[in-house]
């Protein structure tokens, strides 16, 4: 299973504002260019973390964007189910449906597979991920 790109980038995002200090009032351009994605992907993105209360973004002057404390404390499993959705990770009931679908246990095998995924980023804080080699990499920089 891959992570849609959006989710990825929404992962990302929430890492590089977990690592930026009290200090350090960071745009959605600093952020995107930071983690290597186009600034109008990072908006589209940022304004469904500020949605889900994950983002705290305040515009203008003295604005900027800032991981809320619910962002800090967000399982990893539940923003990832609610950034993926809960929907089968195969196609049976498309247009057209699968032919199989009646007699297959693919399905439900997926679906088990795709909890036991989500389950196990559970326990796991965004503020978790954030440890001393992501802190190299994305911590505040020094003037």
């Amino acid at each position: 299973m891959r992570l849609a790109m959006s989710s990825d980038l929404a992962l990302r995002i929430l890492m590089r504002l977990a690592v930026a200090g009290p200090e350090e009032e960071l745009t959605t351009r600093q952020v995107a260019d930071s983690v290597a994605v186009t600034y109008s992907h990072a908006v589209k993105v940022v304004a469904r973390l500020q949605k889900l209360g994950v983002v705290d973004a305040r515009r203008g002057r003295g604005g900027g964007l800032s991981l809320s404390e619910a962002g800090r404390a967000s399982s990893l499993g539940a923003l990832a189910r609610e950034l993926e959705g809960v929907g089968d990770v195969v196609g049976c009931e498309d247009d057209p449906p699968c032919p199989l679908r009646s007699a297959c246990s693919l399905r439900g095998l997926l679906r088990e597979a795709q909890e036991n995924f989500f389950r196990t980023l559970d326990p796991v804080t965004v503020g978790d991920l954030v440890q001393e080699p992501i802190l190299r990499l994305l911590g505040p920089r020094s003037a």
